[in-house]
């Protein structure tokens, strides 16, 4: 790799330290071609991914980013995982690791906060971002479904009265 390559590389990753919500570090030693590419279709689909680089250029580029902490963790075969989702790729490499015990989670970073390993399993437990906008549209709309029920209710409750009125008058 020449000086050029590697200042693209420093560069990218760089963009990619200040930009993600949340950056997993992991070490992966033993990991198999079509192990990683099943870690990498699965960050896909929570819609992060999944970065190699080495440690040396890793650390230059977390020079003056957020998440500048992480640079402790790098030692080894080490894979980052990143998402805009704050939740994301923890949620992902998590489940990732369960399945597969050659994935180690060593911590991460969400935003100028250090995680441990522990810290990324919190926040993977944390609903997604479309998790909370389900719940407060559900919070929301509750509301307004009692309130037309509401507004209904009287309205029915007249009819009947007007319609035993009326049964009544009849047979009188």
């Amino acid at each position: 790799m020449d000086r050029a390559q590697k200042e693209a590389v420093v560069s990218e990753l760089g963009q990619i330290f200040t930009d993600s919500g949340v950056v997993v570090v992991s070490h992966y030693v033993g990991l198999t071609v079509a192990e990683m590419q099943d870690y990498r279709a699965r960050m896909r689909e929570v819609g992060g991914s999944v970065r190699v680089a080495k440690n040396k250029l890793a650390k230059i580029a977390l020079e003056g980013t957020p998440c500048e902490g992480v640079k402790d963790l790098l030692s080894g075969m080490t894979v980052f995982a990143y998402s805009e989702d704050p939740v994301a790729a923890a949620k992902a490499t998590e489940a990732f690791a369960k399945d597969n015990d050659k994935l180690v989670v060593l911590g991460g970073s969400m935003g100028e906060n250090l995680l441990d390993p522990a810290g990324v399993k919190a926040v993977a437990a944390m609903p997604s971002r479309e998790e909370l906008i389900a719940s407060i549209v559900g919070c929301i709309g509750a509301p307004a479904s009692n309130i037309a029920g509401a507004i209904g209710a009287p309205a029915s409750n007249i009819a009947s009265i007007l319609s035993t009125v009326e049964e009544k008058a009849e047979a009188a």
